[in-house]
């Protein structure tokens, strides 16, 4: 009969150990030095200080709540970098610390968004408690244990995360995470790699194509008044607006009351349809608006080609989330918008060569967002491949 102990020395280890310089043993040591850094402020008498990436990793994780629970939390900027930054700047920022620790409730969530430069409070579940309150408390405490002069240098910022547009017209959340959101080096070699496809592959099917664009443009001109092209503001990545060109497939002057009505019940009834008002996402049977050319046009996707002008620029890819009107926006749900916050918005996508005319809204923002999180260079290629297909067979027909 073996022991317990000469079982286990006998037996290889269940979890090999890390190895030196992984990803397991680079994040135990950032956790054992975020635990030494608590045990010490502790000691001190100090508030306990998050790390940048641990507090972000939170931040994300809260937003990820409040989307399941459609509730509110606010982030509190509280900027140090007017401060000075040798040691006599010491002092100044402990007091800091120690106000927003005053100031916040036991929930609340403190940490360095920016390291040694820009602290972050979460406060989840607002309730009653608005985030102008929550600023004046943070405000109140720092001017009473600094110098005027001193308190003045430090910048607060509200940051909200809601499901409507914030009342007090606070900023948002979201495009914040974005743009601070750390890439990996794999991500950066595929944003690189997926930019080179686009400034290529623009180029060549503006080339090849140009024939074409002409007969389409001689043939908008001359059935119907108004300009060849159409210009259309949408939402682009991180909810930058920009300026998306078509053919013009529309009357002149034509209004957009019928396209906003639509959007506005497909979006809220998404998942609950019991009848189709069209054949497709956002397109609508038998629209006055269009001119017969027009009609072709957009059955054929002949024009969006001019969107190919908007790829050269940057501002959209050939791959990529369909760039929403801005009165779709104001329709969405919180977790709706990170479709326009992570990826940038593309001529076509995963949701349009995957049966585009029996998709709801909702499985539509879920498949954006699985393409945000997965794209590569032959994802793309897959994706282009499949929507010839696509168009001719209805599915990707705007």
């Amino acid at each position: 009969m073996i022991s317990s102990t000469e079982s286990v020395r006998g037996r290889a280890p269940m979890f090999p150990a890390s190895v030196p310089g992984s990803a397991v043993s680079i994040n135990r040591r950032r956790q054992g030095e975020d635990s030494r850094q608590r045990i010490c402020a502790e000691r001190h008498g100090r508030p306990h200080m998050m790390s940048a990436e641990m507090f972000r990793g939170v931040l994300i994780r809260e937003r990820k709540r409040a989307d399941r629970s459609s509730d509110r939390f606010t982030l509190l900027l509280v900027d140090l970098s007017q401060l000075e930054k040798d040691s006599a700047s010491r002092g100044p920022r402990n007091i800091v610390v120690d106000a927003i620790a005053a100031a916040k409730r036991e929930t609340d969530v403190m940490g360095w968004f920016e390291d040694q430069s820009v602290i972050g409070l979460i406060v989840p579940q607002l309730g009653d408690v608005s985030a102008s309150e929550i600023e004046r408390r943070v405000r109140e405490e720092l001017v009473r244990r600094l110098d005027v002069t001193t308190a003045t240098r430090i910048a607060l910022k509200v940051h909200v995360h809601a499901q409507k547009k914030d009342p007090d017209g606070f900023a948002p959340v979201e495009p914040l995470l974005g743009q601070y959101r750390a890439r990996s080096p794999r991500a950066a070699v595929n944003d690189a790699v997926k930019r080179a496809l686009d400034i290529v592959g623009s180029l060549m099917f503006l080339i090849a194509l140009a024939p074409v664009m002409l007969i389409v443009a001689i043939l908008v001109k001359a059935t119907s008044r108004g300009p060849v092209f159409f210009k259309q503001k949408r939402i682009g990545q991180r909810g930058k607006p920009f300026e998306m060109l078509k053919f013009r497939s529309m009357r002149p002057n034509a209004g957009s009351a019928i396209h906003q009505d639509y959007v506005t019940w497909f979006i809220n009834s998404s998942g609950k349809q019991g009848e189709n008002k069209g054949s497709g996402v956002f397109k609508i049977t038998n629209d006055p608006r269009i001119t017969p050319i027009g009609r072709i046009l957009r059955n054929s996707s002949l024009d969006e080609l001019p969107q190919f002008f908007n790829v050269l620029m940057g501002e959209m890819s050939l791959v990529g989330p369909r760039p929403p009107l801005p009165y779709e926006v104001d329709q969405y749900k919180a977790w709706h918008c990170r479709r326009v916050l992570e990826a940038k918005p593309g001529i076509t996508g995963l949701w349009q060569v995957t049966g585009r005319s029996r998709t709801t809204f909702d499985e539509m923002v879920r498949l954006d967002l699985r393409y945000a999180r997965s794209y590569s260079f032959w994802t793309d290629i897959k994706i282009l491949l499949a929507t010839p297909k696509a168009v001719i067979s209805g599915k990707g027909a705007c």
